[in-house]
């Protein structure tokens, strides 16, 4: 007989012997089974309002179908912004994006020409968001916006109404005042509900310097006013941008979370296809298909939902930074915040962002690289939990954790 037919009779002959045999049970009185331990259920944050993510320039009226609604929904945009030219395609839009199950920010000619009338003609349509004004206004520009937005009030107080604003960087001679000012200006003279930014931080040459003290004085003076603010991340490559990556994505939501904003913006759904700029590999190609760009958003938009519950709604109490590093008018972490015992990022370059939510306190870790890992150790003083990215809350052991960080990632901890 060979070994492996020896093994085979001996594991054959235990399995026999032990048919209709019961072990003693691990607890409890000899021969009786025992329930199986139940699995703790695990727990997710909730939210009572999803995060409002808007694919800017979005479906073009020749491709305006039900289809198309649904393909962008299905890649987590719940509000859509294309500027339509006759009323007509605007109102088909909406039927479409309201069979899909995603709301509008409504633009046309006819909201500017015959305004009031429009207005009447869409303001109980399940579909609509809002109302879109103007991109990048200058300072020259708001007297005549706050009259337009009047006129709109005047038939629908309901929905709001949404312009959005130059960056830091815009060219001195296009404003009037300081960047500071034409914020103000905006604020004090428009009147909107809302405050909108667009800033492309991610270039071929490295991380503009500005951004975070851009995103600083937005968060700043929003809060005044007591309005959300609303920013970008760029997911169409153009001259100087790269190519977005799951790392640039990552690190310009979770940076404009960790300053308090209140919805994303994606510039652009669909490849605008003007040769000045050169855009390419959006998420949607001039054709109407989905290109690598798609995948990435979806998941993108995934990982945000899911950790919805952190975000809406909640108040930033302090920014900090680590590293060497330390953005312009920004704060260096010299001291532990409170609840925290360790807080180490090995000198490398991050982001910390304490927030509170509903009377609860969450730490916000941002890495602040897009090719680059980061290696950090972590403790809390009393109980704590780390926020998956799918949302899930997971308790943590005490004492002093090692963690690694992907370039552009952020790691949630509640405490």
């Amino acid at each position: 007989m060979t070994i492996r037919r020896i093994i085979a009779a001996a594991l054959l002959f235990g399995l026999l012997a032990g048919c209709g045999k019961t072990e003693p049970a691990a607890e409890g009185k000899p021969g009786e089974e025992t329930e199986p331990e139940e699995e703790t259920p695990v727990e997710y944050v909730t939210s009572d309002e999803p995060i409002p993510i808007l694919a800017w320039y979005s479906i073009p009226e020749n491709f305006t179908t039900i289809d198309q609604y649904r393909t962008l929904k299905d890649a987590g945009f719940n509000v859509s912004m294309t500027f339509f030219g006759p009323l007509d395609d605007a109102l088909r839009a909406l039927d479409c994006a309201n069979s899909a199950g995603v709301k509008l920010l409504f633009a046309c000619n006819a909201l500017r020409s015959d305004t009031q009338n429009t207005v009447r003609r869409v303001k109980g349509h399940p579909a609509l968001y809002g109302y879109y004004l103007q991109d990048e206004p200058t300072n020259a520009d708001f007297p005549d916006l706050a009259a337009w937005a009047d006129r709109i009030r005047e038939v629908d107080a309901s929905h709001p109404l949404y312009l959005n604003l130059f960056p830091d960087y815009v060219n001195p001679s296009v404003l009037s005042t300081s960047y500071e000012d034409y914020v103000k200006d905006f604020i004090r003279i428009v009147k909107l509900p809302m405050v909108s930014f667009d800033y492309y931080p991610v270039t071929t040459s490295g991380i503009r310097k500005s951004w975070y003290g851009n995103l600083a004085l937005i968060a700043r003076e929003s809060e005044k006013a007591g309005l959300p603010f609303w920013a970008f991340a760029l997911s169409t490559a153009h001259n100087p941008y790269p190519l977005p990556t799951m790392a640039s994505l990552r690190l310009q939501f979770y940076t404009d979370l960790a300053f308090g904003a209140q919805g994303l913006q994606y510039f652009t759904y669909w490849n605008p296809g003007t040769d000045t700029w050169d855009f390419h590999d959006a998420p949607i190609n001039q054709q109407g298909q989905k290109t690598a760009t798609y995948a990435l958003a979806k998941a993108m938009n995934q990982e945000l939902q899911a950790r919805a519950g952190v975000f809406m709604g909640a108040k930033v109490k302090e920014v900090l930074f680590t590293g060497g590093d330390i953005p312009r008018d920004m704060t260096l972490l010299t001291k532990l915040p409170e609840g925290v015992s360790k807080l180490d990022t090995k000198g490398q370059n991050a982001l910390v962002s304490l927030l509170e939510n509903k009377g609860v306190r969450y730490l916000m870790l941002v890495s602040r690289s897009v090719d680059k890992s980061i290696a950090y150790d972590i403790a809390f003083s009393g109980a704590a939990a780390s926020i998956g990215k799918d949302g899930s809350i997971t308790p943590l052991k005490k004492g002093v954790l090692s963690y690694r960080l992907d370039a552009g990632d952020c790691a949630i901890f509640r405490y």
